[in-house]
């Protein structure tokens, strides 16, 4: 791909200069590409390719054809260079103007532009026979394989059947061609056509061997590392080069794990960078090219690359605050850290001489945080931790843990809290002195019944109501200095609208009973 995207490059920038480069010039533009190989102290330009016009090397005698000498895709040099050698042995150089050459004689034919070496062979065959069998000069596996039974003269064939390696390929009375479109490396082999004519006549031709050619090999995938340290990148690598004769031809690539896992779709670059790979990575990688028209498509054979990972190492449990002096009903932090490991390690934490584990917690870090919320002084003792990322777990050394109180907020809290309580009953008691000045004054009354609370309304209220006080007996005279007992009824009021209310229907209230001495 990147001899492809340097032709390009340096096919504009001949075209400029119209092939008049200097050698070292020439030398200096492709070591900077590096695309040339080194040849004396030089670098050449890659070979040429030639073209046909018609496309097929096969064809009648008296028949022209025309071949092209391609350098650099679109750039036509002012010269080219054509060497002949025909089937008598004899050899032929000539340079042209131009890069095409008109061909009327069978043989094999090479071109060369200045400064690169010959081209591939050409060979090309007149044929004197009534029949013959044309198939173009190169066929790539992805191309469609175009066969064509040609018969000599003005009248054409009736029907036609193709020979594969002496099995029947195709027979048809309609169409005389045959493609075969997407050809693979299996399509090689041995074709000859077989032409029948209105009078049954048979018309057999020659016999061509076919070599459908690999447009590309087999991807390589290639790693910066088959045995990468546990949290270190990995660069993966697909490498393939495409054909001289089809260096223009774009292509994708993927990257894929253990067949399942697509680790980049389909694009046109033959590298991956793994930023950070982990122990679960570990697995057989392959990757896949294919032609962007999809008719080719290969996969590299599968490397296995084992991610090694470290073991940890000097584990250390530090507290938050530290030096393990915490304050009781503060927050206490306990922190498990190793110097050294890799992947997903397990912390836990343990209190001396005790089992059962305080918290755990898995994570991608060397550091762990377990919190204690509020700490108390019977939390007081030696905590260590451990972390294991499957090699088994290692101790920390045990930390000592103190917890101290402060007396002083102990006290303050508590002043607080009865300073608190005495300003609600003092204000409880103010609230009930004012309700009971601004109250009903006592009444007597000579029957009564028990009142009932309303429905709906609460029967409780924060001071008792007043009431009148009834004599204990009736139609009796008292003497002056006696005690007597009287019932107090007591209304328990929810609101202050309530208690007006009381005043003038006290049976429909609740009430209690007490008793108070009165003297006469």
């Amino acid at each position: 791909m990147l001899l492809w995207a340097a032709l390009l490059i340096l096919d504009g920038w001949l075209a400029g200069s119209r092939g008049k480069l200097a050698g070292s010039s020439m030398s200096v533009l492709m070591l900077t590409f590096g695309l040339s190989v080194p040849v004396s102290g030089q670098f050449a330009l890659p070979k040429p390719v030639i073209s046909l016009h018609p496309p097929w090397t096969t064809v009648f005698l008296g028949e022209t054809v025309n071949l092209t000498c391609k350098g650099f895709h679109s750039y036509k040099p002012e010269k080219t260079k054509w060497y002949h050698a025909n089937y008598r042995g004899e050899k032929e150089e000539r340079e042209i103007s131009g890069n095409t050459l008109k061909v009327h004689e069978p043989g094999k034919f090479r071109c060369q532009v200045r400064g690169s070496p010959p081209s591939d062979p050409v060979h090309l065959y007149f044929s004197e026979g009534l029949l013959i069998l044309q198939a173009p000069h190169s066929v790539f596996e992805g191309d469609t394989l175009f066969l064509r039974c040609q018969k000599q003269g003005k009248k054409k064939l009736s029907a036609v059947k193709y020979i594969w390696n002496g099995n029947t390929l195709y027979k048809s009375n309609k169409s005389l061609d045959l493609s075969i479109p997407r050809a693979s490396l299996n399509n090689s082999g041995h074709y000859r056509c077989i032409g029948f004519t209105d009078k049954n006549h048979v018309l057999e031709s020659n016999t061509k061997i076919i070599k459908i050619q690999e447009l590309f090999p087999r991807p390589k995938l290639n790693a910066t590392a088959f045995q990468p340290m546990e949290g270190s990148s990995v660069n993966l690598t697909c490498e393939t080069h495409l054909h001289p004769e089809r260096l223009d031809t774009p292509l994708h690539f993927t990257f894929f794990r253990d067949k399942g896992v697509i680790l980049s779709g389909w694009n046109n670059s033959s590298e991956l960078q793994i930023p950070i790979i982990w122990k679960e990575d570990s697995g057989l990688y392959g990757c896949g090219i294919e032609t962007v028209t999809h008719s080719v498509r290969k996969h590299s054979l599968l490397l296995e690359i084992s991610v090694q990972r470290i073991p940890v190492s000097q584990v250390s449990m530090e507290t938050q605050p530290p030096g393990g002096q915490a304050v009781e009903g503060e927050t206490l932090v306990l922190v498990c850290s190793v110097a050294e490991g890799t992947g997903y390690t397990t912390f836990s934490w343990h209190r001396e001489n005790m089992k059962e584990s305080l918290g755990r917690k898995t994570e991608r870090s060397q550091r762990a945080e377990l919190e204690i919320p509020a700490i108390r002084e019977s939390h007081a003792g030696g905590y260590y931790c451990t972390a294991d990322n499957s090699y088994g777990p290692v101790h920390s050394e045990v930390v000592t843990i103190t917890v101290r109180e402060i007396p002083s907020n102990r006290s303050n809290l508590m002043g607080l809290g009865a300073a608190g309580g005495l300003f609600s009953i003092l204000l409880l008691l103010f609230f009930c002195w004012s309700w009971r000045k601004s109250g009903n004054n006592f009444q007597e009354e000579e029957t009564r019944s028990p009142p009932n609370p309303a429905s709906g309304e609460s029967p409780w209220s924060i001071c008792p109501a007043q009431v009148q006080l009834q004599p204990l007996y009736v139609n009796v005279q008292y003497q002056e200095g006696e005690l007597v007992y009287s019932e107090i009824q007591t209304i328990w009021l929810r609101g202050e609208e309530e208690a007006r209310a009381s005043r003038t229907s006290l049976e429909q209230k609740r009430t209690s009973i007490v008793y108070s001495e009165v003297k006469i």
